[in-house]
């Protein structure tokens, strides 16, 4: 996985790049795929693979994180709590990927918010 070449290496400005090159590139090839296949169609999983880099971005760089990040993200993908279900009104590849930004973005806050409080009470 792409993710332990990268992560360790990577400092805030690193990061902040992965994350904007990863949406551009999302946002562009969701929204050419979108016409052919329609809105957020199952052969384009590169929105998954964006919102898993929100839900991991500048934590610790472990196993651990790795599947918090997988699970705890694909349950607010499935969810969709305000604002990602609204997003996905958005045209093109827009809509396909701001609803997994949002997401990793919460799965983020709640990993890393785990983290602390198990880190406190242990």
């Amino acid at each position: 996985m792409l993710y332990w070449l990268f992560v360790p290496a990577l400092g805030v400005l690193e990061w902040i790049g992965v994350l904007l090159a990863a949406s551009v590139i999302g946002v562009y090839s969701a929204g050419r795929a979108a016409p052919e296949w329609g809105k957020d169609p199952r052969q384009v999983v590169i929105d998954e693979g964006v919102g898993f880099l929100f839900a991991v971005a500048f934590l610790p760089p472990s196993t651990g994180t790795v599947i918090a990040g997988f699970f705890v993200f694909r349950a607010f993908d499935i969810v969709k709590p305000p604002p990602a279900r609204q997003l996905e009104v958005l045209p093109g590849g827009w809509g396909i990927v701001a609803d997994d930004v949002v997401a990793g973005l919460y799965s983020n806050v709640v990993i890393r918010s785990s983290s602390y409080l198990i880190e406190w009470m242990g």
